[in-house]
């Protein structure tokens, strides 16, 4: 099984210049950049790949390789915007040897570019699962047109690796789906409460405390998610995104047929009725923040109501029935609980309150940082026997630089965060407020019968 992607380096002709003179001392601007030339270093490495088995270089010469594509970009007058392709072709551990993961490696970058681009293709060795990094150039070196990566290509990159794999017996992914991003994905894997994380667990619920779809639409509804159990996929989603996640790309089992097969585990006879957390007996210093839907003034008491809401405040114990629309800031609980602090310890309440602070703040570190430079030069330039107390000095400024740093960004995430704070207290509010109205309709229904 191969997964495969691939991604455009922006940059400049004169960095590649750079790093062909002087490799050692060039800096790469980002990280792409950065990853671009790590494949590079791999041919003047041979140590990295088995003494540079599994380096191949394609319409190019490996060792002159990226001087080879300086020149094709000059011939044709091309030096800006997409300097490069870089992309991976990552295989499922223990599934191939190295021999096999290159030969396929080669075989795909040859029927996808090798007719008009100079490619080089490397093998990593050094994780669990084998992969392929191609890196090519943006530019033809036939006719001088740069390569557009449009949805027909991706596809086409994956029917032919996909191809190549059946070929060699490996097994292959049927349903693909994109992939969440990488900071979602290890959040995931570590059971931290994502989007995704939230609305498997409460669907989980749903399927097992309902006895018909119908009740289970309900309890989704009653959670406050919008659904859609009308065609082939169900799908829901929140309220604060645009897009619904279908039932079954959560949990490939997570069918119609199968929820249908499968729901009531922990239902009565009819329907268990939904359990949503609904803060009782706020205290007053936790609940005078909340201002249906007017922008709040008061920062501070507005974390600690938010704080509440989360299960940080009082006793800093996380209900299991936190709503959905505020579960998601649980990953974020200790910035949140460095801003609350933060707030507290310099008496910061209002917008003016936090601006002065900031301002303050920004004309500390400026001076900081000038001191530094000045310590600095006096380093480079004092004898030996009077570095060692200057370079003290200058680590107590330092430590202050990071501070001051550090306050700032809390400082900042404050004025940022509050206004997403308040719209997802209007949001939990709103929904409960909804369903208080609907069960007293329901009441009231019953008993005009």
């Amino acid at each position: 099984m191969a997964v495969t992607s691939l991604w455009h380096i922006k940059g400049s002709l004169k960095e590649l210049v750079e790093y062909v003179e002087n490799p050692e001392k060039t800096t790469p601007a980002t990280k792409e950049m950065r990853d671009f030339f790590d494949v590079f270093s791999y041919v003047q490495r041979p140590e990295a790949t088995r003494d540079g088995e599994y380096v191949t270089a394609i319409n190019c010469l490996r060792e002159t390789a990226l001087q080879q594509m300086i020149l094709t970009k000059k011939q044709y007058g091309k030096e800006d915007k997409y300097i490069a392709w870089h992309g991976y072709q990552s295989f499922k551990p223990n599934e191939v040897t190295p021999e096999i993961c290159h030969k396929i490696g080669i075989e795909t970058a040859k029927e996808m570019w090798g007719d008009r681009f100079q490619i080089i293709v490397t093998t990593h060795l050094d994780k669990d699962h084998l992969h392929n990094h191609f890196c090519f150039n943006s530019v033809s070196f036939r006719d001088g047109k740069k390569y557009n990566y449009s949805k027909s290509e991706r596809q086409r990159f994956m029917d032919v690796s996909d191809r190549i794999c059946r070929e060699y017996g490996l097994s292959i992914i049927e349903k693909p789906h994109k992939a969440p991003s990488r900071p979602v994905w290890i959040d995931e894997k570590n059971g931290k409460p994502t989007r995704y994380n939230i609305y498997r667990e409460d669907v989980r619920d749903a399927i097992n405390g309902s006895r018909t779809p119908e009740y289970m639409e309900r309890y989704l509804n009653r959670r406050g998610y919008i659904t859609d159990f009308t065609g082939e996929h169900w799908k829901i989603r929140l309220p604060q995104y645009e897009h619904f996640t279908r039932l079954d790309t959560l949990d490939e089992h997570w069918t119609p047929q199968e929820i249908r097969r499968t729901m009531g585990r922990g239902a009565y006879y009819g329907n268990r009725r939904p359990i949503v957390f609904v803060p009782q007996d706020i205290p007053e210093e936790y609940r005078t923040p909340y201002k249906p839907k007017e922008k709040n003034s008061n920062f501070y008491r507005l974390y600690l109501h938010y704080c509440y809401l989360l299960g940080i405040l009082p006793d800093k114990k996380v209900p299991q029935t936190v709503s959905p629309y505020l579960k998601a800031d649980i990953r974020k609980m200790e910035q949140i609980s460095d801003e609350a602090r933060y707030m507290a310890k310099y008496s910061i309440q209002t917008l003016e309150e936090l601006y002065a602070d900031r301002e303050n703040l920004q004309g500390q570190l400026s001076e900081l940082i000038a001191a530094r430079t000045k310590l600095q030069n006096k380093i480079r330039r004092a004898p030996a026997e009077k570095k060692e107390p200057l370079r003290k000095e200058k680590a107590d400024i330092t430590a202050q630089i990071t501070d001051i740093r550090k306050r700032l960004k809390w400082n900042e995430g404050i004025e940022t965060r509050s206004v997403k704070m308040q719209k997802d207290i209007d949001l939990f509010y709103a929904n409960e407020n909804r369903a208080r109205e609907a069960a007293k309709q329901k009441q009231r229904t019953g008993r005009e019968r």
